[in-house]
């Protein structure tokens, strides 16, 4: 009972009041100890189903958009395509949460790696992540793609989102996002887009449409984005990151492009037609998706997940400072 009682409606009393806003759409349910290995945050829809944020949820934030594949056009504002992003990491926070692609429903869990929780360290003069952090679902990086541009495969994950507004999301929030352009990381010899967007619904969305308006009314702020991906692994005994296009960013209709290509992606992977590897491709209303399971399959996959319990603390040495030579 008390794993039922932590709907999202509790959740959301105690975090930001800019999540409230947002969840009109889908609903959270968290599963586990916070900081520890067992956490998930699970996803419902308005009507309390379980979903997979990665699958279920569309791409595009139009209301008319559905769930078919291949999906339908979606229709446009005034003057541009929203996306749907499902935010990982809060803005200034440390934890590496991700949507767990290779779990039932790919719910949102901290990265483990040698049995331990992950944590990005805070490289001088950047605290965490210094964006709201996040993927693009209903897409998908296919490691067996090589990109024209980049000459490099896939990462096998959604495609990755740095929204750039005002606003300090949280973990397991959906919001509207505009995309403004693209950096192109090569992480270990992968092609990790890097989506740079801005929450639709925050103050500065209006004044923000290109990546040039970011360099002009958010000095820095690039210059910025690219220093954290070089260097955000070298605490940790790694060298700094390679991108393509010696670090420049692309621009929106380049990015959109992208997206576009890592859609049609994951329509393969949820129709079988692409080799799925260890990611899982549950979902409730993917139409013509051999994966697609009942609202009682994914319940059941949810209760089998322990009870929500208190949160562990958090090592000490998450905040810690490191200085690293330029």
């Amino acid at each position: 009972m008390r794993a039922l009682l932590r709907s999202s409606v509790e959740l959301l009393s105690r975090r930001a009041s800019p999540h409230r806003r947002n969840m009109a759409r889908y609903r959270t349910e968290e599963r586990g100890r916070p900081n520890a290995t067992d956490y998930r945050i699970y996803f419902k829809s308005l009507q309390g189903k379980y979903i997979s944020p990665f699958h279920d949820i569309p791409l595009y934030a139009s209301e008319e958009q559905d769930n078919d594949v291949p999906s339908k056009k979606p229709k446009k504002s005034e003057t541009e395509t929203l996306f749907n992003m499902v935010v990982e990491v809060p803005r200034w926070s440390n934890a590496k949460m991700e949507i767990a692609t290779k779990e039932a429903l790919n719910p949102i869990k901290q990265d483990v790696k040698k049995g331990k929780l992950r944590y990005v360290a805070n490289v001088f003069p950047h605290k965490g992540y210094i964006w709201n952090y996040g993927a693009l679902p209903q897409t998908w990086e296919d490691p067996s793609h090589t990109d024209s541009d980049t000459k490099c495969c896939g990462d096998n994950d959604p495609i990755d989102v740095c929204d750039i507004g005002s606003q300090v999301c949280s973990s397991g929030q959906v919001i509207r996002v505009k995309v403004l352009g693209a950096l192109a990381l090569i992480d270990e010899g992968e092609t990790d887009w890097k989506i740079i967007a801005i929450n639709a619904d925050d103050p500065e969305a209006q004044k923000l449409n290109s990546i040039d308006d970011v360099r002009k009314l958010k000095p820095g702020h690039l210059e910025a984005t690219v220093d954290w991906f070089k260097r955000y692994k070298v605490p940790d005994g790694k060298p700094e990151n390679d991108f393509a296009f010696n670090g420049q960013f692309k621009d929106k209709d380049f990015a959109v492009q992208v997206i576009t290509t890592t859609h049609e992606h994951w329509r393969a992977l949820v129709r079988k037609e692409a080799k799925q590897g260890e990611i899982i491709c549950q979902n409730t209303s993917v139409c013509e998706s051999p994966f697609k399971c009942s609202e009682e399959q994914a319940t059941s996959i949810v209760r089998l997940a322990p009870d929500c319990g208190e949160a562990l603390l958090v090592p000490a040495d998450v905040d810690k400072w490191h200085f690293l030579p330029k």
